[in-house]
């Protein structure tokens, strides 16, 4: 029984697949990774799943990568680095493979592996409030196993404008980004949501999933060797020093070296 997540499924076929770690604003702990990885490939497997909506509870989409986590593989042996950097990489291309339309509904905050999540679902939704960003490198760390999937989202030179600089930005910059498809207000989420789901309900499902891979085909490539070098770049800045030093400073509630 998954403990970081959960799945409703409606008659129509559509399922909601929830972030359920609303105390921790639904960070990506290890445990959270590979339940996605799971239900991805049992919603992508299940025929009686039409439409996946990406969803989350509490306040926040994502706010990332869980930290306490980070600092685990950094403490760790190089394999086990390797093996938990694979596990962040293997639950993006799970969900960015899913042969169904996803669909995010961001009610709230997305930063880091939650803009990363945002990226490979096909549509993003998302309310005015929520705030976004590429956090990484404020803490030492960089975007790295997202960083394909934003990138082929973004495009590189709108990605050059938020990727390294880790500042925060509203909604409509995300939508300006083409991170977002639509901004609407809290009360009119779920109906925008609905919006988009009820076209895919009228296609035929086969199509649809042919269709979707085909994108994928022509899109920019994120083939095993890509994916394998972002596993490269986040194990060597996990074995670098500035990391340790944000991460620990995250703990401590101080500034890291770096910030005067």
């Amino acid at each position: 029984m998954p403990e970081t997540i959960r799945i409703d499924t409606d008659d129509r076929g559509v399922a909601t697949l929830w972030l359920a770690r609303a105390d921790k604003h639904n960070a990506l702990s290890r445990p959270m990774m590979d339940e996605l990885t799971q239900a991805a490939a049992d919603l992508g497997a299940d025929p009686r799943v039409r439409v996946v909506i990406l969803a989350a509870e509490g306040a926040s989409f994502c706010a990332g990568g869980d930290l306490g986590w980070m600092r685990q593989q950094m403490q760790a042996d190089e394999a086990t680095r390797r093996e938990g950097a694979r596990a962040l990489a293997g639950m993006l291309s799970a969900l960015n493979l899913i042969p169904k339309p996803v669909i995010a509904r961001v009610q709230g905050n997305a930063f880091g592996g939650g803009v990363g999540m945002m990226a490979v679902s096909d549509i993003v939704i998302a309310a005015d409030q929520a705030r976004f960003g590429l956090t990484e490198v404020r803490l030492g760390l960089i975007p790295a196993t997202i960083g394909p999937y934003v990138l082929a989202r973004m495009g590189e030179p709108a990605a050059r404008r938020v990727f390294f600089s880790a500042r925060l930005f509203d909604a409509a910059e995300a939508q300006a980004l083409n991170l977002v498809a639509r901004v609407t207000t809290p009360d009119a989420l779920d109906a925008a949501v609905e919006a988009e789901v009820a076209p895919f309900l009228q296609a035929a499902p086969g199509a649809v999933a042919a269709a979707k891979a085909q994108c994928r085909a022509l899109g920019p490539r994120i083939d095993r060797d890509v994916i394998e070098d972002s596993i490269d770049r986040l194990v060597a800045v996990w074995e670098g020093t500035e990391a340790p030093e944000g991460i620990a400073a995250f703990f401590d509630r101080r500034k890291p070296a770096w910030q005067a």
